[in-house]
């Protein structure tokens, strides 16, 4: 008996927010809520399937536009779907192509690739559908149970010198993690004690700073403390481009034995691409060096990888696709390169497509980011991934493997349609620290 395929009978785009600390990067400063997408796709058996994306007005209406490219569509031509979705696409009049080398966060939203929470939705259907875990139809399917994720580490600002923005307060949780996250974290011992209590709650070994805020020495130093307190960890900082090439050979070359890598130490200078100028990095600094601004699609990866300009791969599945990062992580694997993720503000729909992801992928890859952490307790799920002894666990169930709690997603929906704004602006809250302050690429935010 022939096989029919179920066909996608509705499709939905839920515009959501969530609250968040006063994450310090060097973009500025993280607002009070952060926004996602959430795609919901049901189909002719009953399945439902999701997906999450960034958030913002733009991405809203790209996904919404899809939605006759999908609807009466059989599941299990999901590939078909997906490469109709591209074939109609076109590049927006503003987009200039530079993508984020430069962390323009205007510019993210170009980056991004909406149609990965189609993609994850679809895969989602199918899985269930054909009863196999998604991880089981990307690549060579399912490579391991759980994958190691790195505890985030932020320099966090302090929200009463921003009275006006309306922070979430977490003084009087029971947690010692929800309480500290929402508090001033800006000295090496306080980045200490937030990876400390990272260890005791999700059981991390290895961190990653997020760097571009203070001084390029302030925050080695940090690391060194970190280092001293993780002697065994791997420790690792993202300074997204904010040092020149002569800084960042200043600073990095005495990290070649504490640094397991370093990721975006420069961006554009003098002319020459990032591509370029960390190729020449990389040329005086015996470290491997990461990378989420520079290869964030093909034609990028081919040049950074025909300069030499990067090791590891941090192919987030919101700029590569769920395909798209498999078949980069197989790719890197062949070539004797590492596979990895980065990560955005993000609720737990995500975290469980970062487990498919990070099962899928051969080899061994980087622990990867998640900012789920900060976002922790404002699950969208009714059975969110955990994380266990630093190590992100695969779900059991089909598909993605997790049911979407409608109740939870419905108060996320309110929050969004009381904000005045939908798009990510870093420079609200930078105004309230710094008078005046205005982003610049070669400027840690705390320094002007």
């Amino acid at each position: 008996m022939a096989f029919i395929s179920p066909v996608v009978t509705d499709m939905q785009v839920v515009p959501v927010a969530g609250y968040d600390s006063m994450l310090m990067t060097l973009s500025g400063c993280h607002e009070p809520f952060f926004t996602r997408n959430i795609v919901i796709l049901h189909d002719s058996e009953g399945h439902e399937g999701i997906g999450e994306i960034h958030g913002g007005d733009y991405t809203n209406e790209a996904l919404r536009a899809c939605i006759p490219l999908v609807v009466g569509q059989p599941v299990i031509k999901y590939r078909n779907i997906m490469d109709s979705i591209r074939r109609n696409a076109h590049r927006a009049a503003d987009d200039d192509g530079e993508g984020i080398q430069s962390l323009d966060i205007s510019k993210l939203k170009y980056v991004v690739k909406s149609e990965w929470a189609i993609e994850c939705a679809l895969l989602d259907l199918a899985g269930q559908v054909l009863g196999v875990p998604m991880c089981d139809l990307l690549g060579n399917g399912k490579q391991r149970d759980q994958v190691e994720v790195l505890g985030y580490l932020f320099y966090v600002s302090d929200k009463k010198k921003a009275p006006d923005l309306p922070y979430l307060d977490e003084s009087d949780s029971d947690d010692p993690w929800f309480r500290l996250r929402r508090q001033e974290m800006l000295t090496h011992e306080r980045l200490v004690e937030q990876a400390k209590v990272l260890h005791e709650k999700y059981g991390f070994r290895n961190y990653k700073l997020k760097g571009g805020v203070l001084e390029g020495s302030y925050e080695m130093d940090t690391v060194r403390a970190l280092k001293e307190a993780f002697p065994d960890g791997r420790i690792n900082i993202d300074p997204n481009g904010a040092w020149s090439l002569e800084e960042a050979i200043r600073l990095c070359k005495p990290m070649e034995n504490i640094l397991t890598y370093i990721e975006d130490p420069t961006g554009p200078e003098a002319g020459y691409s990032s591509r370029e100028i960390m190729a020449e990095f990389k040329n005086a600094v015996h470290l491997p060096v990461a990378t989420n601004m520079i290869a964030t699609d093909w034609r990028q990866f081919y040049h950074s990888a025909a300069l030499k300009s990067v090791d590891i791969v941090l192919a987030d599945p919101h700029f590569w696709g769920f395909e798209g990062t498999v078949r980069l992580g197989q790719l890197l694997k062949d070539w004797g390169l590492t596979w990895g993720s980065h990560s955005n503000n993000h609720y737990d729909i995500t975290l469980a497509a970062f487990a498919q992801v990070g099962c899928a992928v051969p080899g061994e890859p980087a622990p990867m980011d998640t900012h789920w952490i900060w976002q922790d307790g404002q699950d969208l799920l009714k059975d969110a991934p955990k994380i266990v002894d630093g190590y992100l666990q695969l779900p059991k169930g089909n598909g993605l493997g997790v049911h979407l709690d409608h109740d939870r997603l419905k108060e996320a929906n309110d929050l969004y349609n009381k904000l005045s704004t939908h798009d990510r602006n870093d420079a609200l809250a930078m105004q309230y620290l710094i008078k005046d302050w205005k982003y610049d690429s070669k400027k840690p935010c705390l320094v002007r």
